[in-house]
């Protein structure tokens, strides 16, 4: 893609607009950045030339964004706070040897990769590493990551899939929830209790329902969930049973926050997948964080 040179912003322009904008005033913005009120708005009037818009508006004793410098002004802080993150990122990993940058599923990553991640910095300790989360698809050519942590199936554009690990869920609930249950005399286990459902997958609780040929009526009904995470932590306070991924709650269960409501699990037809951008299949840290990957879910397994 050809950038058309005359079109990017010079950043000090952009940084006087923006503590202009704060402060509405011109002489507070040149206090905070050490320079001129003239300066300042020479600054400003070179941006608005560059864009042919006019950015502020004098009220009084102040000026005020203008429509235009209103539209502007979010995109600003956007850039200037992606270009601090990229300064800090190249001072943080100056000393390393390498880096490697990780998107991974929310609640994946804070439930099962974060809880490992020290095993492999103590075997690399020369790479810098961040991990971000990302809950959907995204292009590797606008966001430089190296690798991704991907539920679903294994297509990704412009990127290679390898299978890490299948995902079964289990009816888990509060130890409370599971005690009262275990000393009902009633035959249908699911009677009178509160089911739990995550919204982006409705149908959760009638799949495990049919896969286990067992009549739920009210499988869609229930308390309704966006993340895992939240999921999680309402079965945690008593509010229903949920169908969980096992490997998101593995510490739940072994400290006994979560019990198994019935030992009846299923198998999704998704499942996790490392994906690597085609740009960057020979970058030999991406390749041993992958091998590292496999050999933490073999021994989880």
């Amino acid at each position: 893609m050809m950038i058309r040179r005359s079109l990017i912003p010079d950043f000090i322009n952009l940084q006087a607009f923006e503590c202009a904008a704060r402060h509405q005033n011109f002489s507070r913005a040149a206090e905070e950045l050490h320079l001129t009120q003239s300066a300042v708005s020479r600054q400003i009037a070179d941006l608005e030339s560059q864009t042919g818009l006019k950015l502020f508006e004098r009220v009084r004793q102040r000026v005020v964004l203008s429509e235009a410098g209103q539209r502007l002004l979010p995109e600003v802080r956007r850039l200037l706070s992606q270009a601090e993150r990229l300064m800090i990122g190249a001072v943080a990993t100056g000393r390393m040897s390498s880096s490697l940058r990780v998107a991974t599923l929310p609640t994946f990553g804070a439930k099962w990769l974060v809880p490992r991640l020290g095993r492999f910095l103590d075997s690399r300790p020369d790479v810098a590493v961040s991990v971000e989360s990302r809950s959907a698809p995204f292009s590797f050519s606008e966001e430089n990551f190296d690798l991704a942590i991907h539920f679903g199936q294994p297509a990704w554009a412009g990127a290679t899939s390898s299978f890490l690990c299948h995902e079964t869920v289990l009816p888990v609930a509060s130890s409370a929830l599971v005690s009262d249950k275990i000393m009902s005399d009633t035959d249908d286990p699911f009677a009178g209790t509160p089911l739990l459902h995550l919204t982006t997958r409705p149908r959760l609780w009638s799949d495990w329902s049919q896969h286990h040929q067992m009549a739920i009526p009210q499988a869609f009904e229930g308390l309704r969930f966006d993340q895992f995470s939240m999921l999680i932590s309402a079965a945690v306070s008593g509010l229903g049973v949920a169908l969980l991924p096992t490997y998101l709650i593995e510490e739940e269960l072994q400290s006994g926050l979560l019990r198994p409501f019935s030992n009846m699990s299923m198998s999704t037809e998704n499942a996790y997948y490392i994906v690597r951008p085609e740009s960057k299949k020979t970058q030999p840290v991406a390749r041993d964080f992958e091998a590292w990957l496999q050999s933490e879910v073999s021994s989880s397994a």
